[in-house]
């Protein structure tokens, strides 16, 4: 695989976007435990808020990007096992197809893997709460970057396409084209959280994203068959 590979970016990007109200609905309980929601409305500094938060998300997620693409790419060189990019995009795509099953039937089947990761954010979150209760940008921007280590099933998904890339440059920008996908709808927890709520739980919308998600799974499977085994580079 070309370590700067669009379709791998064109993947993170509409799994973000598609898959985003996952993250929405799993994120609005706590988000606003934690002061990411507002009752100020809409207004500048309520947009300011929205924006901070979501900078610091996306930190996070390039830097995770960073060290999944880094470390998978130093095993790679260091077992010589070429197949381990290709292997965990396949992974990745059975997953995409398991979120979209979510959506369309209310399938439990990931619930598993987000137990798994709350064990991390049960450590993240005495920084998070505390980062919540500053009222300036440094707090919120804090707080966006502990979101990163919430446990999502769609996170986690996105994180094995950066790390099957195995080049810092390419997790960091895989992870990012993710991240920006799922903007508008984590930026509605700040400024359309009433409405984005009643949308996603409208069960057309919801079966709309599911089958598109497996559309996109199935799309991930052609072009990694026809685009042939990815080529690991480790990093100079």
């Amino acid at each position: 695989m070309n370590s700067l590979d669009p379709a791998v970016w064109l993947t993170a990007f509409m799994a973000g976007l598609l898959g985003s109200g996952h993250c929405f609905a799993m994120c609005g309980g706590i988000a606003g435990s934690l002061g990411v929601l507002t009752a100020a409305g809409r207004g500048p500094s309520t947009t300011r808020a929205a924006l901070d938060f979501n900078i610091g998300r996306l930190i996070s997620y390039g830097l995770l990007g960073a060290c999944g693409a880094g470390l998978l790419g130093f095993a790679a060189e260091l077992t010589q096992w070429r197949a381990l990019g290709q292997l965990l995009r396949l992974v990745t795509a059975l997953m995409v197809a398991l979120i979209g099953l979510r959506f369309l039937f209310n399938w439990p089947g990931l619930d598993i893997l987000e137990r798994m990761g709350a064990k991390l954010w049960n450590k993240v979150y005495p920084w998070a709460a505390r980062a919540g209760t500053r009222q300036d940008g440094v707090g919120r921007l804090m707080l966006g970057m502990c979101w990163g280590l919430l446990p999502c099933g769609l996170v986690y998904t996105m994180l094995l396409t950066a790390a099957s890339t195995g080049r810092l440059i390419a997790g960091v920008t895989t992870m990012l084209a993710f991240g920006l996908g799922t903007l508008p709808s984590m930026l509605g927890l700040a400024l359309a959280a009433p409405g984005l709520t009643m949308l996603l739980g409208d069960r057309s919308f919801r079966r709309f994203v599911g089958f598109s998600l497996i559309l996109l799974a199935l799309w991930m499977v052609f072009t990694l068959v026809f685009a042939g085994p990815p080529a690991m580079h480790a990093s100079h």
